[in-house]
């Protein structure tokens, strides 16, 4: 069980070899433990140091003397820290011997091994963050492009929260005065009164909706674009996937089936993290690991956000070309004609007929790379830098719970609609305000924190 009363620590930066490792402290003994294993160079103990400022000195290990390392330590002290916390910074050499000596000794201090994402954790239970700025925190390290860091960003600074808490007012300010009307049950809302109160609720409703409706494509940006590149094999699925990231990923032979498993990979097209699939080619094969591959690739068109589908322009169509076209009929796809640098032999009149739209490219010349990638863009996102407009949703979470203040807020309108009982319209106007506040962590529960801080890595 954790406990916010004890001293946790952990190291903050990557396993492996760097310039510096960082062991992080925090708590109410994490001055004392660093008095007691840091010998200051200035004979000025880190609990006696002005707040956040480095004083250099060695890790020692206080059970036999012995100096681990030469260290920067430094102690920031609560309430400006990032639990609220007194929190102690030990900046040693980077290496996997150091860092994780000097853990063993803090612990063995008296500091406790951090869980995953304790020290975030911390920080919403000590109101340094809210729980959805907490949850930027994640998608800040996690990000893989700069819009996806911009976005992230955007949430820790507080944009989400405010625009959430704009919408609590509102939600308190209508609800209120209806249930002033619960005060004095001989008396009846009015119908002009009755009117303004359904106006206000559409208008939360509508603005709820919009905000839910961000997430559709804001989620890109942080989870990533999912694209399958499928095909029969040798139509030059990964030669593209080597085009697109510009090295060499997968192997190329003219050898039919030498990809047998799914090569992942990611990429970034105008701040879009792509998360791109060179798959098995899709044929009739008896070769069993070869049939796992087809299997594998025709579960990754069904789990894609969007599909290429390869053809060899410089080929007839086949029927493994007829079959993708219709195990891709229906989905978000474009069809690739490949190899535009040799004599076109291919019929697009099926593929036309589908309505899937196409583009002809060559990985030997580059013709038709760049629209690939526009496309894969615009069909997805549309004018994202010149649409988007203020605060968006990326956290399936948040949108779960925007959809489902939403739905109460329409049967609380429905409720005023047909005159039911007041105490039915609050009920509903309640459930809310509860499912906003789980966005902010004004309502939650030990289950949800769970989930949510466990995700982090540990020292963060």
């Amino acid at each position: 069980m954790t406990h916010i009363d004890d001293t946790i620590a952990a190291i903050s930066t990557p396993v492996g070899q760097g310039g510096i490792g960082i062991v992080r402290m925090s708590g109410p003994d994490a001055a004392s433990i660093a008095d007691s294993i840091v010998r200051s160079r200035s004979r000025v103990s880190p609990s006696a140091s002005p707040s956040h400022r480095m004083i250099y000195g060695q890790v020692i290990d206080p059970a036999d003397g012995r100096v681990v390392d030469e260290a920067l330590i430094t102690l920031m002290k609560t309430p400006n820290t990032y639990t609220r916390e007194d929190v102690v910074e030990i900046s040693c050499h980077g290496g996997m011997v150091s860092v994780r000596s000097i853990l063993e000794i803090v612990i063995r201090q008296g500091a406790r091994l951090a869980d995953p994402g304790e020290f975030t954790k911390r920080a919403y239970l000590n109101g340094r963050l809210n729980l959805d700025q907490a949850e930027a925190v994640l998608d800040i390290i996690n990000a893989k492009t700069s819009e996806s860091m911009r976005i992230a960003a955007e949430q820790l600074r507080g944009d989400l929260t405010r625009k959430l808490s704009e919408v609590r007012v509102r939600l308190i300010e209508t609800s209120a005065y209806v249930e002033a009307y619960l005060d004095f049950p001989e008396d009846e809302i009015e119908h002009a009164e009755k009117k303004t109160v359904q106006k206000q609720l559409a208008e939360i409703i509508s603005d709820i909706k919009r905000l839910s409706g961000t997430f559709d494509e804001a989620r890109f940006f942080r989870d990533g674009l999912s694209i399958a590149i499928v095909g029969r094999p040798n139509v030059g699925k990964s030669s593209l996937l080597n085009t697109l990231l510009q090295k060499d990923r997968a192997i190329v032979t003219a050898l039919p089936g030498t990809t047998r498993d799914l090569i992942e990979d990611y990429l970034n097209i105008n701040g879009l993290p792509v998360r791109i699939t060179d798959t098995a080619g899709i044929r009739n094969s008896e070769e069993v690991i070869e049939q796992e591959g087809i299997r594998r690739s025709i579960q990754a068109i069904g789990h894609a956000d969007y599909v290429i589908a390869l053809f060899d322009g410089s080929e007839p169509l086949r029927q493994e070309d007829l079959d993708l076209l219709r195990i891709i009929r229906g989905r978000h796809a474009i069809a690739v004609i490949s190899k535009a640098d040799l004599p076109q032999a291919i019929t697009l009149d099926p593929v036309v007929s589908d309505g899937i739209p196409h583009l002809h490219l060559s990985t030997v010349t580059g013709q038709g790379v760049a629209e690939l990638k526009n496309s894969i863009f615009t069909s997805n996102l549309g004018d994202w830098k010149e649409e988007r407009d203020g605060v968006v949703v990326t956290n399936v979470r948040h949108k779960a719970a925007l959809d489902r203040a939403a739905e109460s807020l329409e049967k609380a309108a429905a409720l005023l609609s047909r005159g039911e009982p007041l105490e039915l319209f609050s009920i509903e106007m309640r459930n809310a305000l509860d499912r906003i506040g789980e966005i902010t962590g004004a309502i939650t529960t030990d289950d949800i924190l769970e989930r949510i801080f466990s995700s982090f890595c540990i020292g963060k």
